[in-house]
């Protein structure tokens, strides 16, 4: 099984539901790389089309792979030299797989389901086991990814919720990830 994620900054949408382009936030990319690191993903696409973005996460990146950070955090070195960052969605599919996107399975995650079918997670970790191809999971900023991203999946994986409607769900990217990952490859003990 080769896996990897993508952070996906546009395009996603607002509060308004109007496609955006979001900043990158340096928080966003420790705690998703450790993540991805820590539950065996090859690679961390930081999506972003603006050059200056870019270069922002390049920067935050050499600084902790090659860096006076990675002298002060060894670790942090391991989980930040999976990031690659690329202008957009198809640059990630074309790296991943050489193929692009036919060479790729693409899954994404979402707050809510929009009305379109969804996977669950059980049947999800059973389909990740078998994959022939690499997979892809996207992960929106802002208020998610675009519906063109969504409409284009494989798997779109059931939304992370409470057990009891709380009347808020809008987790941090990096929460969402994190979760994700471990309900699809944690080995589901508990304490």
């Amino acid at each position: 099984m080769r896996l990897a994620l993508a952070l996906v900054h546009y395009p996603v949408l607002d509060r308004s539901g109007g496609t955006v382009t979001t900043a990158i936030t340096n928080l966003d990319l420790h705690d998703m790389a450790r993540s991805a690191r820590t539950y065996g993903a090859e690679r961390l696409f930081i999506v972003h089309p603006v050059a200056a973005q870019r270069a922002l996460a390049e920067r935050i990146r050499e600084h902790w792979v090659s860096g006076s950070g990675k002298r002060r955090i060894p670790d942090r070195a391991v989980a930040l030299d999976a990031l690659s960052v690329v202008p957009s969605i198809e640059d990630a599919y074309a790296a991943l797989s050489g193929a692009g996107r036919a060479g790729v399975e693409v899954w994404t995650t979402a707050a809510a389901s929009r009305g379109l079918p969804v996977t669950s997670y059980a049947a999800a970790r059973a389909r990740l086991s078998q994959a022939s191809r690499p997979v892809l999971i996207q992960f929106g900023t802002g208020w998610g990814l675009a519906p063109e991203l969504i409409a284009d999946a494989d798997v779109r994986i059931e939304p992370i919720r409470a057990a009891t409607a709380t009347g808020y769900n809008h987790l941090s990217v990096r929460a969402a990830c994190a979760i994700t990952l471990d309900r699809l490859l944690g080995d589901g003990r508990s304490g």
